[in-house]
């Protein structure tokens, strides 16, 4: 136990405590969970919460609380709150929000700390969270003074929800948690609008455009960000200019569109060719961190218009002809006004059909199964707005590329990070987040990562499904591998009996085995309020 724990301080008795304030001040921003592990610094801030409206949800592991967080913030808007104690409990926190940062989701990290007489030497636990946290936050502070407490909570939403969102963590000591303080919360006010473009800028992207034969957009993940996918829609029916996503920007325009060329991928695949044959690329609410400029940009040869809330962040291969910053949807309403476009759309319609049916074929009875052949059985098993959360993975390039997407915010991919164990916790935040059924994405290598939060599943009451992609190994290293040397090391593992292990948690398990066990299996379970596990042995080689 620690010096803190053992400690009597007669202030935290107090209901006017600074962790009593900062309860107030998340009542404030309207948060409804605070997702973390109990911590004996952070015992009056978790005494705090049981006084209040919100629901602390003790999780299994830290990352996941702060996965959850991640998750719910990207699908929201709203920061997810995640609470880690000292030491440990904050480390394992980081890797979720370090996520959260290159994915750009809004997400408040809270740890406690040790009194302040020892932070300045060597102590049982304590480490400079604050300095570890800087490199991956928007914003990062200690609240060193009660008098702080108010405004350093506000500060943190506010920043961590202001586009570019990002996460921001505040670290609270012992001793602070416990002084009285006479404050109250500061007041949440409306986001700061977006400028739109000036006209100067527009006319010099609508040139570039009237230029092109070949005409391109790259959505990325600003567009679902900013709520911006109906502007882009209106903006693909005026222009008739046709559409790839990143992995993270999937949904922006619907797959069901014949202007929409399903994701960005890698050289091999087919849909890679149209970034290949376009001369002009208007690159929207795009991220450099989702996907490498050098691989879809190679020599430098077509003109970029880059449509985002910030300014591009410019290499040798993304530096953009013209840069068109504010809010995305008035740039692309003014745009598709402003622009006289004339092009043929020969080049890209036999992309579209070879993409599309690639995408929609069901596999032969015979055929072997792989998350490829999989991927249209789970498509029909979902609706339209149903949520699919992906693991990384190798299974992760294959859903980007191939699971038809119609609405925005309905395929959650981490590619910033890309972070392995993300699918179930991420399913959790899903399932608070949206009354649409949830299907978790993952490999047996990711899913053992957090397989504990089944159980964190079960106790909120969610229903939704885990499909395990079973294969003993991780996939898409192994494969990597054997393109650089012919065969893998250090890839192969075992699994436990995962219908065993799902029913040691009160959740219904499959193995399906066929594809019509398995075409079967996902109709039923998909669309269940239940919680399921359907484990699929693929062969992947």
């Amino acid at each position: 136990m620690s010096d803190d724990a053992t400690a009597t301080d007669d202030a935290a008795a107090s209901e006017d405590t600074t962790a009593r304030l900062i309860v107030d001040c998340l009542e404030a921003e309207d948060v409804e969970h605070v997702f973390g592990i109990p911590g004996e610094e952070t015992t009056e801030l978790l005494f705090a919460l049981g006084d209040s409206d919100i629901e602390f949800v003790p999780v299994r592991h830290e990352q996941a609380a702060a996965f959850i967080a991640d998750v719910y913030g990207r699908l929201t808007g709203d920061a997810g709150v995640c609470l880690g104690t000292l030491g440990p409990g904050a480390t394992n926190l980081l890797t979720g929000v370090a996520d959260a940062y290159l994915d750009k989701s809004p997400l408040v990290a809270i740890t406690g700390q040790g009194r302040r007489e020892r932070i300045q030497r060597e102590s049982h636990q304590a480490i400079d969270v604050v300095s570890l946290f800087d490199s991956v936050t928007k914003w990062n502070a200690q609240i060193d003074d009660a008098a702080f407490a108010a405004e350093a909570v506000r500060k943190a939403f506010r920043c961590a929800e202001r586009e570019k969102p990002g996460p921001t963590h505040l670290e609270l000591p012992y001793d602070v948690a416990g002084e009285t303080v006479d404050d109250e919360p500061l007041a949440r006010r409306e986001p700061v609008s977006l400028p739109a473009p000036d006209e100067e800028t527009i006319d010099a992207a609508a040139e570039l455009l009237e230029a092109a034969e070949r005409p391109l957009v790259l959505a990325g993940n600003g567009v679902l960000r900013t709520r911006a996918a109906p502007a882009l829609r209106s903006f693909v029916d005026d222009t008739g200019i046709p559409v790839a996503a990143t992995y993270m920007g999937k949904g922006a325009v619907s797959d069901a569109d014949e202007r929409s060329l399903y994701t960005l991928a890698s050289g091999v695949d087919e849909q890679y060719a149209a970034v290949e044959r376009a001369d002009c690329v208007v690159a929207a609410g795009y991220d450099v961190a989702e996907h490498e400029p050098v691989d879809w940009n190679p020599d430098l040869d077509r003109s970029i218009v880059h449509v985002d809330t910030a300014s591009a962040d410019v290499s040798r291969h993304y530096n953009p002809d013209v840069e068109v910053v504010g809010d995305i949807d008035a740039a692309l309403d003014r745009l598709a006004s402003d622009a006289d476009l004339d092009f043929d759309d020969e080049w890209w319609t036999e992309i579209r059909e070879e993409v599309h049916a690639a995408a929609t074929e069901h596999p032969a009875d015979d055929a072997p199964l792989t998350v490829e052949r999989l991927v249209p059985l789970l498509r029909d098993a979902m609706a339209d707005e149903d949520v699919l959360v992906s693991d990384v993975g190798h299974h992760k390039g294959v859903l980007a590329r191939r699971f038809p997407t119609y609405d925005p915010n309905t395929c959650v991919i981490s590619n910033g990070l890309a972070t392995m164990g993300i699918a179930l916790p991420g399913a959790i935040a899903a399932d608070l987040a949206s009354d649409a059924n949830v299907v978790a994405a993952t490999g047996d290598g990711g899913f053992m990562m957090n397989a504990s939060d089944l159980e964190t599943a079960r106790r909120l009451d969610c229903g939704f499904t885990v499909l395990v992609f079973e294969n003993r190994e991780f996939g898409s290293i192994a494969r990597q591998q054997h393109a650089h040397g012919g065969g893998d090391y250090g890839t192969q593992f075992t699994n436990p009996d995962f219908a065993t292990f799902a029913d040691s948690f009160d959740v219904d398990a499959y193995r399906p085995d066929s594809w019509s066990a398995i075409d079967r299996t996902l109709s039923e379970v998909v669309p269940d309020d239940d919680m399921a596990l359907v484990a699929v042995p693929v062969d992947e080689r």
